[in-house]
């Protein structure tokens, strides 16, 4: 299938770029293995880090050309890929920053006798299999550690995204990386696989959906590769009976309503105890009522298309079937009537645990609204899910958000906030969601031998 942008707001194709052939794609892989072997791995940290450092001061200098881009090919919101921009390029500086001390060697007490330490080196050719919602960020976030550390990467980007696609990797040409260090891919599932195997490819990380992660988890591990997997969320939003209600419900709306609802770590399901549940519904369902469709140039614009026609219909069905199984729909529910893939802001209630709403995840504007009778049952809600991403709690006394949180078996929780990213914090999930992390210290310690030394 050839990698297509189309524009999710008119439904115009703006590019066409054809598969790499066979020829062309080992032609690749040999360019970062030689890479590896006689260049990347050998440079300083000081030397690759400059040039981490360059390609950040070119996201900014482009960052107007960039933002448009992702806009254009999956219709985020213009200040909001802005924003993606500015993040991406903060994550080049940070790893340029830290790689070094956070890779440095650590020396160990031994009962033997003897100098002794443990060292980190690179160990190969990376494959990173990355998905359309945030362009930039996810791959600077699997891009940069990686090159710290010494390794070369190859990225298969989503078939929808092929201008950011381009545009990254030039961007790290143009900041003075060698020919092989990072490589953009340009492959079907099938070369996914026949990477996978090649013993070239030493690692692979994917960030996708549970399906994705499930073939290419089963592939490398046939082949007795690390992997890293980022995938799905349902992430909960637990409001207690002592929160600040007004600050739960704009945090609620920018946690499900960002990016357009499509992103793994987006408030997805809405668990409010029951004393505030019918005030917090009542707030939630008022804010977004209030947004408004249009162009996603348009910085006035509130209400982003979703990134494609197929996206736009997979949700609808969700919510129809949701509705089928008992679900009541509290506003929303429907396509917005136009060229574009736009979904109305939607809110479902009334979810039994057949329900197969209850298990899913819906990613776009679709929020899910649960009251509970207490602290207890929230967290039995909030852990009753096959994922394990991300989640929030809004609480009043801080000290009791940290006990709830502690109860709840995700990778991440936040105290009354929506989920956030940054650079220093550590990225990943349990269960359906995944395994290992990216971004902090812990992103650069994935792909890296961590080698013993001894000295008798």
């Amino acid at each position: 299938m050839a990698y297509q942008s189309t524009n999710p707001y008119d439904g115009k194709i703006l590019a066409t770029f054809d598969e790499h052939d066979a020829a062309q794609l080992e032609a690749k892989l040999q360019a970062a293995a030689t890479c590896f072997e006689a260049d990347w791995r050998k440079r300083g940290y000081a030397e690759r880090a400059a040039i981490l450092k360059r390609a950040a001061a070119l996201m900014r200098e482009r960052a107007d050309e960039l933002a448009k881009l992702v806009t254009l090919e999956m219709g985020k919101l213009l200040p909001q890929s802005a924003g993606e921009v500015a993040l991406s390029a903060a994550i080049l500086d940070y790893y340029a920053d830290h790689a070094e001390a956070f890779l440095a060697p650590e020396r160990l007490t031994s009962a033997r006798s003897g100098e002794t330490m443990v060292e980190s080196s690179p160990v190969g050719v990376l494959l990173g299999v990355e998905p359309w919602n945030y362009p930039y960020y996810q791959i600077a976030r699997f891009a940069a550690p990686n090159l710290m550390a010494g390794n070369v990467v190859m990225v298969k980007h989503a078939s929808n995204v092929p201008q950011c696609a381009l545009a990254f990797e030039q961007l790290m040409h143009d900041a003075g990386t060698p020919a092989g260090a990072y490589t953009n891919l340009f492959i079907s599932k099938d070369q996914i696989g026949q990477l996978i195997d090649d013993q070239r490819i030493r690692g692979v990380a994917l960030t996708g959906s549970e399906a994705a992660g499930a073939v290419v988890a089963s592939r490398a591990g046939q082949n007795l590769k690390k992997t890293t997997m980022e995938l799905g969320g349902s992430d909960a939003f637990i409001v207690l009976d002592d929160a600040d209600l007004d600050k739960a419900v704009k945090a609620a709306v920018s946690g499900r309503m960002g990016n357009s609802g499509q992103a793994c770590t987006a408030s997805k399901r809405f668990i409010v105890v029951e004393s505030l549940a019918d005030s917090f519904l009542e707030k939630f369902q008022q804010a977004l009522g209030k947004f408004s469709p249009g162009d996603p140039l348009d910085k006035q614009t509130t209400l982003a298309p979703l990134s494609s026609a197929r996206a736009l219909e997979t949700l609808l069905d969700q919510v129809e079937r949701s509705v089928a199984g008992g679900a009541r729909v509290v506003i929303g529910g429907a396509r917005i009537a136009g060229d574009g893939a736009f979904m109305q802001p939607t809110i479902l209630t009334d979810i039994a645990e057949s329900n197969p709403a209850f298990k899913e995840e819906f990613f776009g504007p679709v929020a899910l609204f649960f009251r509970v009778p207490d602290e207890d049952a929230a967290v039995a809600l909030a852990n009753d899910s096959p994922f394990g991403l991300g989640g929030s709690v809004f609480t009043e006394d801080v000290e009791r958000g940290k006990r709830v949180a502690r109860r709840i078996d995700t990778g991440m929780v936040f105290i009354n906030s929506a989920a956030v990213s940054s650079p220093e914090l550590p990225f990943g999930g349990v269960k359906n969601s995944g395994y290992g992390r990216e971004l902090s210290a812990a992103g650069i310690q994935e792909f890296v031998n961590k080698k013993l030394i001894r000295v008798a």
